[in-house]
């Protein structure tokens, strides 16, 4: 139920993720955000849904943003280039800041099938140049908001009472969310944030207007109201239960210009990454 501080958080559209072929990396991949529209997704920058088994992502750089794995089925083993190295399994994230620069690897842990979603978040000119760092947040020890028929794990920002534990440059809720079949979930969205919800399984309906929604669709949150308040998104799980993965950041607001996996804010940057990795300022790739 909305309260007295708190207005109805609108949907601005539903649509579908964009299923794309094979390719060298992955046995399949989908874009459910599409990069380019960096004013319309802002802070977020892209969200990629990849299947793969085989080859994955070899090493290759980043600099200037973030990127959050969550793995949704199988064991994704990451290495980077600074001594880094893990294995995350099903509802674990990884939230790695790039900052200035590093290489970095994800590929399926013994060759298994791997199930996982990517998404980049932009920093601010201010923190592009940031030092690396690495949060592992293992879905099992992330705390769970719980009410009749809701389970919310919260990676990041807040979810009712409870807090996620992800350390942020830029403020960003993450709450991943399992509804009973029929149940009803409210979350929180500050006024000066955008987001989106992109639902796993199930179907559900969602805002004021109750606009449907099922696995593999995408619900855009309509901008505030007002940027001094709270809003209130109101979901509604379908017969078959809904599980769904929210994500709501604090616009940056400042030019975007990106090349492959380098987001910085002007041509001279990009250009200076570039040259800064073929000069081998961004380390050695380690031997296997």
């Amino acid at each position: 139920m909305t309260t007295a501080n708190t207005t109805a958080r609108g949907i601005a559209s539903v649509a579908d993720r964009r299923m794309l072929g094979p390719d060298a990396q992955v046995d399949a991949k989908a874009l459910v955000l599409e990069p380019g529209k960096w004013g319309r997704h802002d802070p977020f920058l892209l969200l990629a849904e990849d299947w793969f088994s085989t080859v994955g992502f070899d090493w290759h750089p980043h600099r200037g943003q973030e990127t959050v794995s969550l793995v949704l089925e199988g064991e994704l083993e990451h290495r980077d280039n600074r001594g880094g190295q893990g294995v995350l399994r099903p509802g674990d994230v990884q939230w790695m800041t790039a900052g200035s620069g590093l290489f970095h690897a994800e590929k399926a842990h013994e060759g298994k099938p791997v199930h996982m979603l990517q998404l980049w978040i932009n920093l601010p000119a201010a923190h592009k140049m940031d030092e690396p760092r690495y949060q592992d947040l293992r879905g099992a020890a992330v705390p769970v908001r719980r009410e009749e028929g809701v389970e919310a794990r919260v990676f990041s920002g807040r979810s009712g009472d409870v807090t996620g534990p992800a350390v942020n440059v830029v403020p960003i809720t993450m709450v991943d969310a399992t509804l009973s079949p029929d149940a009803a979930f409210t979350q929180e969205v500050p006024g000066d944030q955008n987001g989106f919800v992109y639902v796993l399984t199930g179907s559900g309906r969602f805002g004021p207007d109750a606009a449907p929604a099922k696995a593999g669709q995408v619900v855009h949150l309509a901008p505030s109201t007002g940027r001094d308040t709270a809003d209130e998104l109101r979901v509604a799980a379908g017969g078959e239960g809904l599980r769904f993965v929210l994500w709501t950041g604090r616009p940056v607001r400042e030019p975007v210009q990106a090349y492959g996996p380098f987001v910085m804010n002007t041509r001279s940057e990009i250009a200076q990454a570039v040259e800064d990795v073929q000069s081998g300022r961004f380390g050695a790739i380690p031997e296997d």
